[in-house]
């Protein structure tokens, strides 16, 4: 059975192309010998042996990709400089949408491939940091306070901190009928922000539509829609963690969960990001 997260569905350990140990998360054994045979097994207990995923290695390269999503984002910041005339806008609005169409492609291709690449995710990281950086120039300087660049960051990094709390705390199950409500939801999503995207620029929906400042109120209730999907795919990024360690993937998929979280906290940032523009707009 394969995943249904997008993010990890491709991985050949994931969905049990090569062997069955590695079918549908639910179904994961342990591998404490560290032999990849899955012939000791027991508890939900991490494999101490190398060459296995641990959170020590998603924790570390979660922090390189991050690492080089600030670095992008600070690059494309200040080579912005100044927003404070129609061309420098200009030059903004060029490193955001080429960094958005680059790095979506980058993600489709990271999504889907059987064996994770850890220089296309890396890639990826920095393509999308040069995106970051200059869609949160265009908000700052559209607020008038670059102040809410910091204001959404740490709004992203408690968002995760309290996700992770309240999924160990309350023991949150990461179930099939889960996964397939979140997916499901997530694509009926993004469908509809993609045609809301269609009919703005044929004029049908002006100034944005269902983002359009002209409706701060829906445009709110869409971002919390948005930041909703956000926690709860995070939720499935750690569950994948936990069932990856317990079941001794190999080390390689530490970067398939890395970029997993990856673009969720930019997802949740920018989400975050643009409803503080639009509370501090509307006020």
């Amino acid at each position: 059975m394969r995943s249904s997260n997008p993010v990890f569905a491709r991985s050949e350990e994931f969905n049990g192309r090569n062997t069955t140990q590695y079918a549908d998360p639910s179904q994961w054994k342990i591998d404490l010998s560290g032999s990849g045979d899955g012939s000791q097994s027991a508890g939900l207990q991490a494999p101490t042996s190398p060459g296995r995923m641990t959170l020590d290695t998603v924790v570390e390269k979660t922090a390189i990709t991050l690492g080089l999503v600030v670095l992008g984002a600070a690059v494309a910041w200040f080579l912005i400089g100044d927003i404070d005339s129609d061309a420098a806008l200009a030059t903004a609005w060029t490193f955001s949408m080429g960094g958005a169409l680059i790095g979506f492609v980058l993600a489709m291709v990271n999504s889907f491939k059987k064996v994770i690449s850890p220089a296309l995710v890396m890639v990826y990281a920095l393509v999308e940091g040069v995106f970051v950086g200059a869609f949160s120039k265009i908000v700052s300087t559209w607020v008038g306070d670059a102040g809410i660049v910091f204001q959404a960051v740490l709004a992203t990094f408690v968002a995760a901190g309290a996700t992770l709390a309240a999924y160990k705390f309350f023991n949150i199950q990461v179930t099939p009928k889960f996964r397939r409500v979140v997916m499901i939801s997530l694509f009926a999503f993004m469908g509809v922000m993609l045609l809301n995207l269609v009919l703005s620029l044929f004029g049908v929906f002006p100034n944005g539509g269902l983002r359009s400042m002209d409706n701060p109120m829906l445009a709110v209730l869409v971002g919390g829609v948005a930041i909703v999907l956000g926690v709860l795919c995070l939720i499935m990024d750690f569950d994948f963690v936990e069932r990856g360690v317990a079941a001794g993937l190999p080390e390689r998929e530490s970067w398939r969960a890395a970029f997993g979280l990856t673009v969720t906290l930019v997802w949740l940032y920018l989400e975050i990001l643009r409803l503080l523009a639009i509370l501090r707009g509307d006020g």
